[in-house]
C-alpha cells in the first residue's frame, strides 16, 4: 500500500501508540480529582503541557486542549466574535481556509457579523494591499492559515501580522494544522494558533488552541475549569501525553524532513509535467508536502478509485470539504474546470522514493487507460 493522503490524516506512529497505552494503563485518575491518583495524573498533565510549550515556543498557560483543529477554529472565531462585538462586527479571512473556518464565518454572518474574503494573488499568497484596504477600526479578527490544506501555499505570516498590529482592537488567528512539524512558525507574530495531532502521526481526537495569555474570549464549551477555564471537560491525559511524543518525533527534524520531501516532490512533479491534459495547481509558494493537480478530462473521483485499485491512496480537496468545486483553486485560477477536477497528493517524511517510483508507473497506466476510455 502507498499512502499519499497525509494532509487528511496520518498513520499513528508506533511510539505514539505505546505512549498512549502506557498512560491509559498507569494513570487511571481524573487529573481534576483530589485523591492521589488524580494528583498523579495532574502532575503528568503539567509535565506534558510544559513539554508541548517548549516544542512550540509558547507558554504553558497559553495552551488549550481541544478535540482537534476544527474545535480550535470554532473556539477562536465564535469566542472573539461574541466577546468583542461591542468593538466591531467585522472579520477577515480567505477562500483558502479550512471548512471549519468558512462554515463558522457563514454562521457568524447569520448572527450579524460582516465577513470579507481577502483576494488571493496568482501564486496563492494573500494580497496584502487588499488586506490593508479591507481592515478597519471595526475589524476584530483576521484568520489566515499558515499553509492551506489543498494547495499547500505558505503565507507570509509576519507581513500579515504587521498589518493587523496597526489595529490594536483586532486579533490575528493562524490555522497552523498543515504547518506544524513541516515548517517553523514564530508564534510571537500571532494571537491564536490552531492545530491537530493527527496530522503529525498523533492520535485523532486531540488538538491545541494557543491563545496569548492576556486575551480573554468566550467559551465554546461550558462546564467549569478543566485543564483551563476556556475549555471544559475531563483532561484526556493519554491523548495529551501521546501528543507530546508526536511533537517530539517531528519538531526536531523539520529541516531534514523538509529537504527529503522536497526530493520526493520534484520527482512526482517532473512526472506530472509530461502530460498535456494535467494542470499543476500548486505554486512556487507551496510547501513540498502537498502537490495539487487537475486531471482536466477525467473526473477526480474516477481517477482516485482507479488508483485505489493499484493500492495507492490520494485525496480530492480537503477531507472535510463539501461540494465538487474547490474554492481554494478557483480563487487562484478562476477556472471551474480546473477547480472541479483537482486531486491532492500529500506526502510525509515516511514516504519513500521507491513508493514514488511505483506511483509514477501506476499513474501512467491508470491515466492512459482512463484517457483512452474518454
Amino acid at each position: 500500500m502507498i499512502y499519499f493522503d497525509n494532509s487528511a490524516t496520518t498513520f499513528v506512529d508506533n511510539e505514539v501508540i505505546e505512549t498512549f497505552n502506557k498512560v491509559c494503563n498507569n494513570y487511571p485518575g481524573n487529573a481534576n480529582s483530589l485523591h492521589k491518583l488524580g494528583i498523579k495524573s495532574k502532575e503528568l498533565e503539567i509535565y506534558a503541557t510544559d513539554n508541548i510549550a517548549k516544542y512550540l515556543g509558547v507558554k504553558p498557560s497559553e495552551i488549550i486542549y481541544t478535540s482537534g483543529a476544527s474545535e480550535s477554529n470554532n473556539t477562536v472565531l465564535k469566542g472573539v466574535a461574541f466577546r468583542y462585538r461591542n468593538r466591531g462586527n467585522h472579520i477577515i479571512t480567505s477562500h483558502l481556509e479550512h471548512s471549519s473556518i468558512i462554515e463558522t464565518c457563514k454562521y457568524l454572518e447569520k448572527n450579524g457579523f460582516i465577513v470579507d474574503y481577502v483576494n488571493i494573488n496568482s501564486d496563492g499568497t494573500i494580497d496584502l494591499k487588499h488586506l490593508k484596504r479591507l481592515i478597519n477600526d471595526k475589524t476584530i479578527l483576521v484568520s489566515i492559515a499558515a499553509v492551506d490544506s489543498e494547495l499547500g501555499v505558505r503565507q507570509d505570516i509576519k507581513s500579515i501580522s504587521k498589518i493587523v498590529k496597526e489595529y490594536p482592537k483586532c486579533y490575528f488567528h493562524v490555522d497552523a494544522t498543515q504547518a506544524i512539524g513541516k515548517i517553523k512558525i514564530d508564534f510571537n507574530d500571532i494571537d491564536f494558533m490552531s492545530m491537530s495531532m493527527h496530522k503529525i502521526f498523533g492520535m485523532k481526537g486531540i488538538g491545541l488552541l494557543i491563545k496569548k495569555e492576556n486575551i480573554v474570549i468566550d467559551n465554546l464549551i461550558h462546564g467549569g475549569k478543566s485543564s483551563t477555564s476556556y475549555r471544559s471537560g475531563t483532561p484526556v491525559l493519554p491523548l495529551i501525553v501521546s501528543g507530546v511524543k508526536a511533537l517530539e518525533l517531528v519538531i526536531p527534524n523539520i529541516l531534514n524532513n523538509y529537504k527529503y520531501v522536497e526530493e520526493l516532490n520534484k520527482r512526482i512533479v517532473s512526472c506530472l509535467k509530461k502530460y498535456d491534459r494535467i494542470h499543476i495547481n500548486s505554486t512556487d509558494k507551496s510547501i513540498p508536502y502537498i502537490i495539487n493537480f487537475s486531471t482536466l478530462d477525467i473526473k477526480p473521483e474516477t481517477f482516485i478509485h482507479a488508483m485505489e485499485e493499484e493500492d495507492i491512496y490520494l485525496g480530492t480537496k480537503s477531507a472535510c470539504s463539501t461540494g465538487d468545486l474547490s474554492d481554494s483553486i478557483y480563487a487562484i485560477y478562476k477556472d471551474r474546470g480546473i477547480a472541479s477536477h483537482s486531486i491532492r497528493i500529500s506526502l510525509s517524511y515516511k514516504n519513500t522514493m521507491g513508493e514514488v517510483d511505483t506511483f509514477i508507473k501506476a499513474f501512467d497506466k491508470v491515466y492512459n487507460k482512463l484517457m483512452f476510455k474518454n
